[in-house]
């Protein structure tokens, strides 16, 4: 009995380590990074989360200017709207991808949606066939993500970035290793460093 009770708290215990299956691989500056293995797939799923001292209305606009949002994408060459439909878009991005590999494009399919407490979530779907394959670019074949934007007090909100892909074609594994840490991290600090220098302004 004692044996079978013991059992029974492990198995409890155990619950939400299989659960979760996120690993923390970086946390610093009030930023941490979770990476995530994906099954049928040798690339991993990140999750960037941090806290920024600007309202959801602040980063729904930086996040809406496609062009402008460059400035603090990681690894952003150039990005467009390709078309705008109520709630949702769709951009093509040219990214800037380290030497040996080739470099990549993605377009994809952004839909927004408001969440009862003021903030927003942006859903991030890969749509590879939207456009004809460009010249010298290998496109990503696979994109699934999210943005959330939860407020957690007046002037601060809660961002969380998720992101898994398929980059497509041959990609040293330590460029992919470097870039999961690398994208969330970068992309969260530029968006935060902008973001609280529009605050008040």
């Amino acid at each position: 009995m004692r044996l079978s009770a013991l059992a029974c708290l492990a198995a409890l215990f155990a619950i939400p380590v299989h659960a979760s299956d996120w690993s923390l691989a970086k946390e610093e500056d009030g930023i941490k990074v979770f990476l995530k293995e994906i099954p049928g797939s040798t690339f991993k799923a990140f999750r960037g989360e941090t806290t920024i001292n600007a309202d959801a209305a602040v980063i729904k606009r930086l996040q809406e200017d496609v062009e402008g949002s460059c400035e603090w994408l990681h690894a952003c060459e150039s990005q467009r709207l390709l078309k705008q439909e109520g709630n949702e878009a769709w951009s093509y991005t040219r990214i800037d991808t380290p030497w040996p590999a080739k470099p990549r494009d993605s377009i994809v399919h952004v839909t927004n949606e408001p969440l009862a407490d003021g903030g927003f979530t942006r859903t991030l779907q890969g749509a590879p066939t939207y456009l004809p394959e460009e010249s010298g670019y290998v496109r990503v074949s696979e994109l699934d993500g999210y943005w959330r934007i939860e407020p957690v007090s007046e002037g601060k909100v809660k961002v969380t970035y998720e992101v898994h892909t398929e980059p497509g074609g041959e990609v040293p594994a330590w460029i992919v290793n470097k870039f999961v840490v690398d994208a969330p991290f970068n992309t969260l600090s530029g968006l935060r460093e902008l973001a609280e220098s529009k605050v008040g302004r």
